[in-house]
């Protein structure tokens, strides 16, 4: 066996895994406890990822040849690289020759590693001549770092992880860190813990389990997060907590914004928040230090804001985050142990996208598009006569372009704009319209493949080499441990190949601009070379990694930025050599007071509150918000292939307070039309009281892949994005996706489906996406794989399913049904039948032996499909089924009378171990004391929250729902007995 040092591909923590491998194939992955950002520590997502590179996943999901569609509609066919890449670059020559170089654009992704982020910047911004370069960075980070820029100078998180230990108070807004940055999370746990004065609040419109860690929980209403820090230095301000010294040495403007939040009175904030005067003074307090026991003349406490989608994802976005920042500003709270404002990245690389310039406004290493010098230093560096000055089209704004016809040629790599971006109908359109849609992608089984006219095999996690930046800037390692597979090729060699031959055209005879080597054997040499030249551009820069090189990097593991040349040079010649290497790099940014800013002060952002795109209306009376489920990520197209992964959330729902329901005369699992003025989705309900009235919440990771349908004019339903408005944030570009004004109304959808079997692991996938081809043939479709959820350590007892729920207004075509039944094997001999076509009633049921016990593999059920109550439970926990026989065909929502009793095991709470609710519900019935000692007790007992530790913020949920065992009746005294 084989290890590997990497870094995990999923959210912005950057953890590091240790990747075991025998030859070709990754068998194994485990938390590097030598790594800063995570110590060992894997959340469910990245303590699965050798199950996502198995091979029978690789060779159902994976790109691995080039493909062709030589007309739009055909299947795409095998094509040679050599004649993929040519088609490319004569037809992107010529889309330039015929109309300009804006009409070309390219649309990648915080995914990708620093190194192709470089070489697409080059290409786009050098070569091609247009800043129609974007990134669904765009989607999550752009108005961070507007935020960034407009008060602190620049795009650098002044803040660490390790100032999680340093906070008395911890501001977590518009983030549900437990589920979307879960190791970060255990930090926050463990400081808690070792302090528990440390005072946590949290806002947010939800009450997630990020909430449940809260000494105070603020439910905002939607977008009003400007109006509740201008309400928190209201109090500030009043009650003299604000840093006089510090504003006066080292800030500029606060005078104005002063003004501004004069007239944010605690009243006039309750009132837009929807929260108490009360709990709002509480926050300024703690925020300004002078909470947690401390009084106002007392030494300033520090404080740490956390922050992620909920204040980016906005019309105002770049706002929030100033408004946020303006609170650090005026109380001090900054430069130093435990306090700063801390936006929490949310992909891999976006921060090493943002280093390079990989976005349509920016340049390389921090640069400005509009300062003529910065884009004369990059040319210099780059051997180009000119960067365009133009600012290209961002990521909204480049798919409209296309829809229009103003972008005729789109290169799309490593993201699914046909799930992720706002407002599906445009983005369609887009690719519909596009001339010519090239996908870079790792995985076949996207949406937005199926709109390409070429598709480019990439290399994945496992296979790439480079470098990623994390949340607290700190560079990291990915090394390949296996081979890539099949014809796959590493992201910026297929640019760097494409760019050769798009030189040849547009400048023919002259020195490359790409010398970078990209043969076989040269992947690691190339890289280094992409990233040399990309360290290079930092010197002199805020982020300036010159004291850095590769080789570093491999010795000495992940180094934070800035790290200019000659810290090397700096370290301690008398530490003892056995001990670690120090850190080279600055863990914390502003601790002298001084900023990137022409004068050296931060600067206060005066940005009065306004309400949202589309605020509730009679007509569309819901505020849909969207955010992310614990053990999915994005649009699933890695997490997508592991049942296990969907244990914890099955199926797509809409989560409504149990009040709205019960005033729409909805019942839990009723199917409802979500509405907006863009597009529409069909989907289940869920009551829950997280959500608050006139609320609704659809999580993120729902495209078309596995929620589907059809509309009443025909059109194919895409999925929540089809909902969500393209309204953005007029600096940072960043779209409203956490609101959208909805109506929810009952679907009448009579006719219901249920089939679900168990299937060979070679073949599963396959057939859930056959089936997913099917979905847009019924008004409502979804189509998702499950697992028998065996604990992680024993991966060869995991089974494989996939589920298919559809409805329609009258049974479905028999031939639909029949090829349903014939991908999920119930067309075999082994599978009992009952059939009733006038009343559009079907069923299937595919037994199988398995040693002594007769198990149910797989079932249909069309029209009446009540029993699925306790068939699902019967086929998906492989309970024996030998008592029924005919039985199982018997209609009905209960098991037929004198058969054996068919208990479930309940809802998967704690997936590396498979501890469902109903287990830890039945245990903490017996156990005692405070909220820790039952904790600890269910822990012994059953071990659910002590392998990767997500399950553990929902384990405080249930044990605090469940409250201590009530003491026994005190018995009499022994004499008292005695009469």
């Amino acid at each position: 066996m084989t290890q590997t040092q990497s870094t995990c591909p999923y959210c912005g923590v950057g953890c590091g895994v240790i990747i075991e491998s025998t030859g070709p194939q990754i068998t194994g992955v485990r938390g590097d406890p030598t790594h800063p950002a995570n110590f060992g520590r894997l959340c469910t997502k990245g303590s699965t990822l050798h199950l996502t590179a198995a091979s029978p996943v690789t060779l159902q999901t994976r790109l691995l040849t080039p493909q062709h569609r030589p007309q739009r509609g055909d299947k795409p066919q095998p094509i040679a690289w050599e004649a993929a890449l040519d088609t490319a670059a004569q037809k992107f020559a010529d889309t330039i020759a015929r109309h300009g170089p804006d009409a070309v654009g390219f649309y990648v992704s915080g995914q990708l590693l620093t190194e192709d982020y470089y070489v697409f910047n080059k290409l786009a911004k050098g070569l091609v001549g247009t800043n129609n370069i974007d990134t669904n960075s765009r989607l999550c980070m752009s108005s961070a770092v507007a935020g960034y820029k407009a008060t602190l100078g620049a795009d650098a998180p002044p803040t660490c992880y390790d100032d999680v230990q340093h906070a008395q108070c911890l501001f977590i807004v518009g983030s549900n860190t437990a589920w979307a940055h879960p190791i970060l999370f255990r930090r926050i746990e463990d400081a808690k813990a070792a302090n528990p004065g440390m005072k946590i609040i949290v806002a947010d419109p939800r009450r997630t389990e990020t909430a449940g860690l809260a000494d105070l929980f603020l439910p905002i209403q939607p977008g009003s997060d400007v109006m509740l820090f201008h309400g928190m230095l209201h109090l500030i301000l009043w009650e003299g907590w604000v840093d006089s010294a510090y504003i006066a040495a080292h800030t500029t403007g606060f005078d104005a914004l002063k003004a501004l939040v004069r007239d944010c009175t605690p009243a006039r904030v309750a009132e837009v928040c929807g929260i108490s005067e009360a709990d709002l003074a509480t926050a300024a307090r703690w925020f300004a230090g002078v909470g947690a026991g401390a009084s106002a003349g007392a030494a300033r406490q520090p404080t740490l804001s956390l922050y992620c989608q909920g204040l980016n994802q906005s019309t105002s976005g770049t706002a929030k985050n100033a408004a946020l920042i303006n609170l650090h500003l005026a109380t001090g709270q900054i430069g130093r142990p435990g306090a700063g404002p801390f936006s929490l990245t949310g992909q891999p690389n976006a921060m090493g996208g943002r280093e390079v310039g990989g976005l349509a406004n920016l340049l390389s290493a921090h640069r400005d598009l509009a300062n003529p010098q910065h884009r004369a230093e990059v040319a210099a560096l780059w051997g180009v006569p000119e960067v365009p000055g133009t600012p290209g089209k961002t990521a909204v704004e480049m798919f409209q372009a296309a829809a229009d016809g103003e972008i005729r040629a789109l290169w799309i790599a490593c993201t699914n704009p046909a799930q992720s971006l706002p407002d599906q109908a445009t983005v369609r359109r887009a690719l519909e319209r596009a001339e010519f849609v090239v996908v870079q992608e790792a995985f076949a089984t996207t949406a937005t493949a199926q709109y390409a006219d070429l598709l480019l095999p990439a290399t994945t996690w496992g296979e790439k080499t480079g470098t990623v930046t994390n949340s607290e800037r700190r560079i990291s390692r990915v090394r390949p441990a296996v081979p890539a597979p099949g014809d796959t090729r590493h992201d910026w060699a297929i640019a760097v190949q494409f760019a050769h031959r798009l030189e040849a055209r547009l400048r023919p005879g002259r020195p490359t601009l790409f010398p970078y080597a990209t043969g076989d054997g040269e992947a690691e040499r190339g890289a280094e070379a992409v990233w040399n030249e990309h360290r290079e551009s930092t010197r002199g820069r805020d982020l300036d990694i010159t004291g850095l090189s590769w080789a570093l990097l491999d010795a000495q593991g992940p180094q934070q930025w800035p790290c200019p040349a000659g810290a090397a040079d700096n370290t301690d010649a008398d530490a003892d050599p056995s001990a670690p290497p120090r850190p080279l790099g600055k863990a914390r940014l502003y601790e002298d007071g001084v900023f990137p800013t022409a004068d050296g002060r931060a600067r206060f952002a005066a940005n009065a509150w306004q309400p949202v795109a589309e605020p509730r209306q009679a007509r569309y009376p819901f505020s849909l918000t969207t955010g992310r489920l614990r053990d999915q990520w994005h649009g699933m197209s890695r997490t997508g292939t592991l049942g296990r992964l969907f244990g914890h959330v099955a199926e797509p729902s809409v989560q409504m307070h149990p009040q709205d329901m019960a005033r729409r005369q909805l019942a839990e699992g009723d199917l409802v039309h979500v509405t907006s003025a863009r597009g529409a989705v069909v989907v289940p309900v869920q009551g829950s009281t997280d959500v608050g009235l006139s609320q609704a919440f659809i999580a993120m990771h729902w495209g078309s892949e596995y929620l589907s349908g059809q509309s009443s004019t025909g059109t194919p339903l895409a999925g929540v994005n089809a909902l969500t408005t393209p309204a953005f944030c007029p600096t940072s570009k960043q779209p409203e996706l956490k609101h959208t004004a909805v109506k929810i109304l009952k679907a009448e959808l009579p006719w219901r489906l249920l089939a679900m079997a168990w299937l060979p692991a070679d073949s599963a996938l396959a057939a859930r996406e056959a089936l997913a081809a099917l979905m847009p043939a019924l008004p409502f479709a979804s189509c998702v794989p499950f697992s028998n959820n065996a604990p992680l350590a024993g991966p060869q007892r995991e089974r494989h399913g996939v589920l298919l729920r559809a409805a329609g207004h009258e049974p479905a075509p028999d031939a639909l049904i029949e090829r349903i039944e014939a991908l999920l094997g119930l067309d075999t001999r082994d599978t009992l039948r009952y059939a009733d076509r006038r009343q559009g009633q079907r069923r299937a049921l595919r037994l199988e032996r398995q040693g002594g016990d007769t198990l149910l593999a797989g079932m249909l059920l069309a029209g009446d499909t009540r029993a699925e109550a306790w068939l699902k439970t019967l086929l998906q926990e492989e309970l024996p089924a030998q008592g029924y026989g005919r039985l199982l065909l018997v209609p009905g929502a209960q098991a037929p009378s004198g058969a054996q009793a068919v208990q479930s095991r309940g809802k998967p709470v704690c997936s590396c171990l498979n501890v469902t609710d109903a287990a830890i519900t039945a245990h903490l019935a017996q156990c005692h004391g405070t909220d820790a000692d039952r904790l600890a007790q269910l822990q012994g007992a059953l071990r659910c929250g002590t392998q990767c530790g997500s399950c553990v913020p929902e384990l405080k949920r249930m044990v605090r729902a469940t409250g201590p065992l009530a003491p026994a009746s005190p018995q009499p005294p022994a004499a008292a007995l005695s009469i």
